[in-house]
């Protein structure tokens, strides 16, 4: 694959990192349906915190263009899908993103193009669903007039130590020709080096359950925990102590929300049952990581009638909103789920989250978050979600004298306050 021009489709958290990776020897086109990203990002800005402003500045507008518009990536030889894979309200896999994404790409598709798909699946769905979708949109046919492939996104948001060329590329292709032009092109931006998957479905496989036993595993120290609880035992202390064993897994307790862990065990428990099989132990885990924020309220509630205090117009104080710390995405954030379960207690709730997009804040939660602490002190505070800038806080100094701290992750590592 000589002199590649290649296209990145949707420049969210996966999409551009890729694209300003590939921009470092390539020429490559950025495209987004979002018109006010793309300006965004047209300044050098990025509000997924992802690139610095010297990291765009340094591609963009010379070896990185950026468009809302298909006709300029017509000219495109690489095709490369970034795009969310989101579940409905009723936990199934909505592959509306995907198919848009696929049609946006056929009308521009011609012989000897190649479209990579980096979005997360269930087993099947490149070759099942999208090259269906290509193949009646272009007349052209598959493996002979164009070729894909499918290589899993494995981007961390946030984690500025495991970055899109530090982490080993798994790579796919509907021929074998595919697959070593595609090793090819992403083994030189990716210094981890490449896996090269015998075949696509076992390349979306791989992705799938990447989280899907992550999420089993936390599940378990989420179980763990209530169980704990009803005994009065710090499971912290217990999982310290197991850890102590050579082969010990080290999971720790707490919510598990994002696009992706708390969303890919439903894409494969969905193709299993589709196949006649029910997944007990991932369904298993989807339940109980689901009713932690229950949990945590209930807790939170029990410890208030303890001190004779009721929950009717209690004040309440959340500590971070994201999915997860030190990152600005709020995204199936189980911070929602705790908040609605603190209202239906009657609660009064602030939430304080200088990470969080205020924009995505408003029309996540309905109201505008804390832009700064004041003196204010609260019957309950709840450090949700363990930003690194939380360290300068001092809870105690915001729950009133016999409030309630719940420390969710043990970020204060202080044994007066509750903790899962």
């Amino acid at each position: 694959m000589r002199n590649p021009k290649i296209a990145l489709i949707g420049l969210g958290y996966v999409g551009l990192p890729l694209a300003a990776a590939f921009a470092d020897k390539y020429k490559v086109i950025g495209f987004d349906i979002n018109v006010k990203r793309v300006a965004e990002l047209k300044k050098c800005l990025d509000t997924t915190n992802e690139l610095t402003k010297e990291q765009l500045e340094a591609v963009v507008g010379t070896s990185l263009s950026l468009t809302t518009e298909l006709k300029d990536i017509s000219d495109c030889t690489t095709y490369i899908v970034t795009v969310p894979t989101p579940v409905t309200s009723s936990k199934s896999p909505d592959l509306t993103p995907v198919v848009k994404a696929t049609a946006s790409v056929a009308s521009v598709l011609k012989k000897g193009d190649t479209v990579v798909y980096e979005s997360t699946v269930y087993p099947g769905v490149t070759e099942e669903v999208c090259v269906p979708i290509l193949e009646e949109k272009t007349g052209l046919k598959f493996n002979v007039d164009f070729f894909v492939g499918y290589s899993p996104e494995r981007i961390n948001p946030g984690d500025k130590k495991h970055t899109i060329t530090k982490i080993t590329k798994v790579v796919s292709g509907s021929t074998p020709e595919t697959l070593n032009e595609l090793a090819a092109l992403y083994g030189s931006i990716i210094e981890a080096g490449i896996y090269e998957a015998p075949t696509i479905k076992t390349a979306e496989a791989a992705k799938v359950i990447e989280n899907t036993q992550r999420d089993i595993n936390i599940a378990f120290v989420n179980e763990l925990s209530i169980i704990f609880s009803k005994m009065g035992i710090d499971t912290n202390e217990v999982l310290k102590a197991a850890g102590t064993k050579w082969n010990f897994l080290n999971f720790f307790p707490g919510l598990v929300g994002g696009h992706c862990i708390g969303v890919d065990p439903y894409y494969l428990a969905y193709k299993s049952e589709e196949l006649g099989y029910t997944p007990e132990m991932i369904l298993a885990g989807r339940r109980i990581n689901d009713s932690m924020p229950t949990f945590i309220v209930s807790q939170i509630v029990k410890q208030l009638l303890k001190q004779n205090k009721n929950s009717q117009n209690a004040s309440a104080l959340i500590l971070g909103a994201t999915f997860k710390e030190n990152c600005p995405d709020l995204r199936n954030s189980k911070v929602v789920d705790v908040y609605q379960e603190l209202k239906e207690f009657g609660f009064q709730v602030d939430i304080f989250d200088p990470e969080a997009d205020a924009e995505v804040f408003v029309k996540e939660y309905g109201f505008e978050k804390l832009e700064a602490l004041s003196k204010k002190q609260y019957d309950v505070v709840i450090l949700a979600v363990s930003h690194n800038c939380f360290r300068t806080i001092d809870p105690k100094g915001l729950v009133m004298k016999d409030g309630v701290v719940f420390d969710v992750k043990g970020f204060y590592a202080n044994p007066d306050f509750l903790s899962l």
